[in-house]
């Protein structure tokens, strides 16, 4: 539910991170630190606003190129396994058969969700060769057929005669070795974060197990799949079901959050006889400058790649009949394109001349603000993209703005200033970019 929460709350460990898996307590607190940084008061970053301009001419004259008859998709997963023109959707549909709209939602939920969390950044030396269509591709591309030929060899179910899913034995029992063998992983094919992404989909084996409520109403496979019965129902017509787009997330932020990374937590104060209760938060760092009632105090959300996946759900769902609301209360996604965009062309401008040549980890306050004036910003880019379009937030929501979009844009850009790589130059474990 993504409703505030009074002052006197979030002093203990569970409404704290109710509250950060909000996607109002994302934007509110982007948008403070935005105004800080607009009033000088920022140390890493300062704001250079008449280059919102310049972007949304970029990003306009990007998606007119893209999508020249403007029917732009959502910005999602899909997109990746479209790469090199080849309908891999058609593909899974053709290996599922004749099967019911609902049956046909849970594989493309477990392929999407699957997919998403290894889609974290490749580094610049890996590449993908698909064997049957003899293409190659790189980043998030590369990965997202990579992952789709290994979902559909049924690398990710422990039932060889249900191949075509992503259960909680077969992603408990995955190998290392098999996922870098899938994904073409060799010294001269360096992957950045292999083994972490395999641990997080182990982990993910591991709580799907822990919640058959949330992922096997139907006594069956605890898969992601079965968060679309929990959503849309299983009896009746899905074509009646209605879910809003934070419901998904909230789901996914609810369910998922065991599989994150355990230095993000927040926990209640220590009482005499009590134990620890301390909860993992997942995508949310620490920031000086981020106010907020009681434990969330301090703590800057994003969930990233449970918005990515949220993203990448919403047309499995529309597929199967069920219709989905709420789109604008997802937030933008603060990455390597959108953020990188907003520092080429000039909007972000950092405060010491070397942050850029330096190195970050995903922690350090400096990639923390970045990512937090990426989403505010992104919420103010768009309304002037679509002016440049005559679109209206109806017909082009923030999902397509990504898509035409703002992400393209930031790729653009960085392929000309830099042959592709992103202005900065962030560790990562495969988990959170």
């Amino acid at each position: 539910m993504n409703a505030p929460f009074m002052i006197a709350e979030c002093q203990d460990a569970s409404s704290a991170a109710s509250l950060l898996r909000t996607t109002n307590a994302i934007r509110t607190r982007a948008q403070a630190l935005l105004a800080q940084a607009r009033n000088g008061g920022s140390r890493h970053f300062r704001v250079f606003d008449p280059a919102l301009h310049e972007a949304a001419l970029l990003v306009a004259e990007v998606t007119r190129t893209r999508y020249p008859d403007y029917a732009i998709p959502f910005h999602s997963r899909w997109r990746h396994f479209e790469a090199g023109g080849v309908d891999r959707r058609a593909l899974l549909d053709e290996r599922l058969g004749d099967v019911s709209p609902a049956v046909r939602a849970r594989a493309q939920i477990d392929l999407a969700l699957v997919s998403v969390l290894l889609d974290a950044g490749a580094g610049p030396d890996w590449k993908y060769v698909e064997p049957a269509s003899g293409q190659t591709f790189t980043r998030s591309e590369g990965l997202g057929v990579a992952s789709f030929h290994a979902f559909t060899a049924g690398m990710f179910s422990s039932d060889p005669a249900n191949p075509l899913q992503a259960d909680a034995a077969g992603l408990r029992g995955l190998i290392t070795d098999r996922l870098a063998q899938a994904f073409q992983v060799r010294d001269n094919n360096p992957l950045v974060g292999v083994d972490g992404r395999a641990t997080l989909l182990r982990r993910l084996g591991e709580v799907l197990a822990d919640q058959p409520a949330t992922f096997d109403p139907n006594g069956q496979y605890c898969r992601p799949g079965g968060m679309f019965d929990l959503l849309a129902g299983s009896s009746g017509s899905v074509t009646t079901a209605e879910v809003s787009a934070h419901a998904i997330l909230s789901t996914l932020l609810d369910g998922l959050s065991g599989i994150w990374p355990a230095q993000n937590t927040v926990a209640s104060p220590e009482r005499p006889g009590r134990a620890s209760d301390a909860t993992p938060l997942g995508d949310c760092w620490r920031h000086a400058d981020v106010r907020g009632p009681g434990l969330t105090d301090g703590w800057m959300p994003f969930h990233k790649l449970s918005q990515w996946l949220t993203y990448s759900l919403l047309e499995p769902f529309d597929w199967a009949g069920v219709k989905v609301t709420g789109l604008g209360a997802l937030t933008g996604l603060p990455e390597y394109r959108n953020g990188g965009l907003l520092i080429d062309i000039g909007i972000l401008r950092p405060v010491e001349p070397d942050a850029l040549a330096r190195r970050y980890t995903a922690g350090d306050e400096f990639i923390v603000e970045w990512r937090a004036l990426t989403v505010a910003l992104l919420d103010e880019l768009a309304p002037l993209v679509r002016a440049q379009l005559g679109a209206t937030e109806d017909a082009m929501p923030l999902a397509c703005v990504l898509e035409g979009g703002t992400w393209a844009a930031g790729r653009v850009l960085a392929s000309r200033l830099r042959g592709g790589t992103p202005p900065l130059n962030i560790e990562s474990d495969g988990t959170i970019f």
